[in-house]
Parts: structure tokens; C-alpha cells; sequence
């Protein structure tokens, strides 16, 4: 979407500068995504085994490993992105867009992660709608801010209205889960991380996280 409106909105040079991200964006975030497949996969094997305590343990796990990947993430985004667009030979004349589009975009890192690592408690336990509503619902505002912002602040607004869209599908798993009754609830007082669940999630998402890396690195060379 980000791409489709600066293209049509703000120039040739906005649309260089936020589709030079993309390959770089990725190699950042896939390994923390591919945690949250640990996460399902643990979460999965408890439910299935009625085993309420470490199904609560591996949730609010999940959610602190979100957390605190996205803080990470949005420091090492700060710092190496824009020397790693550099490095990747980006056009001078599209580099500083490019470099205030990726740093605006890392903000939203931990609302990502949230979502990500939400949606894959609830797909756990079976449910595959409302991950997909939610980040439906954040789509289409993501679309219609992009067509807002991008006119006043270019490829800035797109970057704005992505993190936003981000957080309102964050805010909207979480609310899901604390809502719920089921054994996965959610308590924003309880969200720690639990070593043991921690360690079992790192080596059931990890191998997932590093192929999707390998990708990415693949693209960025």
C-alpha cells in the first residue's frame, strides 16, 4: 500500500526510497516473527494437553519477548539500517528518504511483534478469524491515512500511517486476548518472561526465523 500511494502521490524518488526498504525491513524482523511460530507451536501443545499453567506462562512470555524484541528492534533499526542502505549502493538523490521512511517504520516494531505474537496464540487455539479481521481493519486504515499523510508529509505519511495501522492491530489482539475466558487470557500484570517457556519458544522459532533471514539476506545482496 505504502508503495502504491507514494507512486501514484509523491514521485519516482518516494517510490525508490520506500521499495529500497522492503528487503531490508525483512531481514530485521524475520527472526523475531519466526519466534512467534515457537509460540503457536507451544501454545498448541498445551491446549491440546488442558494444561492451563503453562499455557498463561507461554503467553505472557510471548508477549514480553514482543516487547522487548521490538525495543531491539527499534534501536538496531535507528542505528544500522541507514548505514546498511549505504552499503547497499541506495541513489544518493532517494537515500535520505529512504533512511527517514525505515526509522519512522521501526517504531512500530513493537506493535508489530505484539500482533504477531497475539495472532499465533489465538491461531493455537484455533482461531484463525480474527487475527486476519484485525489485520484487515488496520489495512484499510493504513490505506486510507497513507492517502491522507502522503499528500502534507510524503513518504514520511506512508511510514506514519503504516506504524499507526500497526498499533491498532496490536491494540486489538491484545484487547482480544484480555478479554477472553479461555485459558490464554491475557494480564498486562503478568507479562514476564518465564526462562524455561522462553528457551523452548527461541529453539522452535529460530530455525523458522533464520530461513526467512536467509531470504532476505539473499535479497539484500
Amino acid at each position: 500500500a505504502d508503495i502504491v500511494v507514494v507512486g501514484k502521490f509523491a514521485g519516482s524518488h518516494a517510490l525508490a526510497a520506500v521499495g529500497s526498504t522492503g528487503a531490508l525491513i525483512n531481514l530485521f524482523t524475520n527472526v523475531f516473527i519466526g519466534f512467534s511460530i515457537g509460540a503457536n507451536v507451544l501454545v498448541a501443545q498445551y491446549f491440546g494437553a488442558k494444561d492451563e499453567q503453562n499455557i498463561q506462562d507461554t503467553v505472557h512470555t510471548s508477549m514480553a519477548i514482543g516487547i522487548i524484541g521490538g525495543m531491539f528492534l527499534i534501536v538496531a533499526g535507528m542505528i544500522f539500517a541507514p548505514m546498511m542502505l549505504e552499503v547497499m549502493a541506495t541513489p544518493e538523490e532517494v537515500l535520505g528518504q529512504a533512511a527517514l521512511y525505515i526509522r519512522i517504520y521501526f517504531i512500530g516494531m513493537p506493535a508489530m511483534l505484539i500482533y504477531n505474537f497475539g495472532a499465533a496464540v489465538l491461531r493455537a487455539i484455533g482461531d484463525t478469524r480474527r487475527p486476519l479481521y484485525y489485520l484487515l481493519e488496520a489495512g484499510v486504515v493504513n490505506v486510507i491515512l497513507n492517502l491522507v499523510f502522503v499528500i502534507v508529509l510524503g513518504v514520511a505519511g506512508v511510514a506514519i500511517a503504516t506504524v499507526v495501522s500497526q498499533c491498532i492491530s496490536a491494540a486489538l489482539i491484545v484487547r482480544c486476548l484480555m478479554k477472553s475466558g479461555g485459558m490464554y487470557r491475557l494480564y498486562l500484570k503478568r507479562i514476564r518472561i518465564h526462562k524455561e517457556k522462553m528457551i523452548r519458544i527461541i529453539q522452535i522459532g529460530l530455525p523458522a526465523g533464520l530461513q526467512g533471514a536467509i531470504f532476505s539476506i539473499s535479497n539484500v545482496l
